[in-house]
């Protein structure tokens, strides 16, 4: 597909201009039960010329309506298929916990679909493709999903305790869910570009070590940083991890 200069919205993300014609783009990828929301205060932590694109997935905020995707495989899909139209300029990637999965999966379709080879894939808190196991949390009914997600710490406590907006956010949660504890061990592919890994080391689920085995998929280069926190540890740690990306954003 022919890349284009952009002057389109898309329902896929939300979009953090720059006021000028970008030259380079951060695609950020949001956890299981997260939305774009989650990145605002990024869009303007950068320098001029960069553009943040904060991935909507289905079934939450502007897209509440639609369905959810449960499968990793089928959002990377969706996501990539989306990003095209602004691959006209570089395209760096940064996923958070499931984020991770889908951004590793995108990188994947965009260089071997598309001849699009990402400036960097950055991965946060989530273990690598080959080193995950399954997980049956999305079988075990509504409030031991709500515990999993209040033991994360992603999310408003008080939202998951009020029962009407509970109600709102569960069918989200279930499809994400589903999506990351069916997405077992694959194959190490490696990608094009390099990888740069960040966790909490206060990380409840995610080791040091589960973060270093990215670095398999990794023959372009490399990076782990561990910083302090726990899963979420990029909310208190923002400006370190803002750091790290502008060096890969130029």
């Amino acid at each position: 597909m022919e890349k284009m200069a952009v002057g389109i919205d898309s329902k896929w993300f939300r979009r953090y201009g720059t006021g000028a014609a970008p030259r380079g783009r951060l695609v950020c990828l949001p956890h299981a039960g997260g939305s774009a929301g989650f990145f605002h205060g990024w869009g303007t932590a950068f320098d001029y010329g960069v553009e943040v694109l904060a991935t909507r997935y289905p079934g939450r905020q502007e897209r509440l309506a639609e369905p959810g995707i449960d499968r990793i495989e089928d959002l990377a899909e969706e996501v990539t298929a989306a990003l095209l139209p602004f691959a006209d300029v570089p395209l760096t990637l940064f996923g958070h916990s499931m984020g991770a999965s889908v951004g590793y999966e995108v990188a994947l379709r965009l260089e071997s679909r598309h001849g699009i080879l990402p400036q960097a894939l950055f991965v946060s808190s989530r273990k690598a493709p080959h080193e995950l196991t399954p997980r049956t949390t999305y079988l075990d009914g509504d409030e031991a999903l709500l515990e999993e997600v209040r033991g994360l710490g992603g999310t408003d406590g008080e939202l998951l305790d009020d029962p009407d907006l509970r109600e709102v956010v569960l069918p989200a949660l279930r499809s994400d869910f589903k999506a990351v504890g069916t997405y077992g061990p694959r194959t190490a592919v490696p990608v094009g570009c390099p990888v740069v890994a960040h966790v909490g080391d206060g990380d409840p689920h995610i080791t040091v070590e589960d973060m270093a085995a990215w670095g398999e998929v990794a023959p372009a280069g490399f990076e782990l940083r561990v910083l302090p926190g726990n899963h979420f540890y990029l909310v208190e740690q923002r400006d370190a991890v803002v750091r790290a990306l502008a060096a890969y954003l130029g």
